[in-house]
């Protein structure tokens, strides 16, 4: 299947780990990805204060390309924050005319518009109902038997335009972890927010609810996770907010396709599971 591919800037930059692990998993199980010629960023958090009109027009000229691509369908995102932007688009200038209307007389300077032939889906959607847990199953050739993994969705991908899972109790990672042969830990942080990058700004406050996760997670050998913001929250601040505890809450924290691409046989290379900030020993000798 060929999916029009948008990594966002993230993925370029202090998450090309998940880049590189999605193009790599994707390819083994033979899906062909089509970047986007051109893209630019989604607007992320930025935009937004700075302009609601240019919050919405960012993300939609990446759409407006996305559709020039003939040859493939849906527009496949893997990061949380810059599927939640691409898909405001469609469903807020679909409710609102006026909208709809401003985009397009931006977009029109550059000759392009948005028509709706394309449908956004996080890389998690694809994965879950495109691909299945069976497919998965069947490519594996290292179970990671033994491991427990705590699976970690975060806000951006199911709240408020997810429609793919169930935005207080998601459970779509739980069959792809199950498939790798792996256990998933039973907890109450799967949907939970981990501050964003309030964490630049309100620390105190971020940083708490990263603590939260962390302590909920013990048990558990990894958290897998679909977001680079909260990858980063995760695996970054782990010495900082628990500082104080009399007890090593310090965990794995890996992407989705870097766990699905190690079960199915990729090398840690491949997955460029070195670029991660929070890999265990313990970890790494499992594997």
């Amino acid at each position: 299947m060929k999916y029009i591919y948008y990594p966002g800037c993230s993925l370029e930059g202090s998450a090309v780990e998940y880049d590189g692990a999605t193009r790599a998993l994707m390819a083994e199980l033979g899906d062909e990805l089509i970047d986007i010629e051109d893209w630019n960023c989604c607007g992320a958090t930025a935009a937004e204060p700075m302009s609601e009109l240019l919050s919405f027009v960012l993300p939609a000229r990446n759409i407006a390309l996305a559709e020039k691509i003939k040859e493939a369908g849906d527009i496949l995102v893997p990061c949380s924050a810059c599927y939640l932007n691409l898909k405001k688009v469609m469903v807020e200038r679909d409710l609102d005319e006026k909208l709809s209307n401003h985009i397009d007389e931006v977009l029109a300077v550059d000759d392009l518009s948005i028509k709706g032939t394309r449908k956004v889906r996080h890389l998690l959607d694809v994965l879950a109902h495109d691909i299945g847990a069976d497919k998965i199953s069947e490519l594996v050739v290292n179970p990671l038997e033994g491991l427990k993994v705590a699976p970690y969705y975060g806000c951006q991908c199911l709240r408020p335009y997810g429609g793919f899972d169930d935005p207080e109790e998601p459970t779509t990672m739980t069959p792809l972890i199950e498939a790798c042969g792996a256990t998933v830990l039973p907890w109450n942080s799967a949907a939970n927010c981990c501050g964003a990058s309030g964490m630049n700004t309100k620390r105190e406050v971020s940083g708490q609810l990263v603590k939260n996760i962390l302590m909920d997670a013990r048990g558990a050998d990894a958290i897998v996770t679909v977001c680079p913001m909260c990858q980063m929250n995760l695996e970054g601040f782990q010495k900082s907010v628990t500082k104080g505890i009399n007890e090593d809450l310090s965990i794995t924290v890996l992407y989705l396709p870097q766990l699905l691409g190690l079960a199915m046989g990729l090398s840690p290379e491949t997955v460029m599971l070195h670029k991660n900030l929070a890999v265990a020993e313990t970890f790494l000798e499992g594997l």
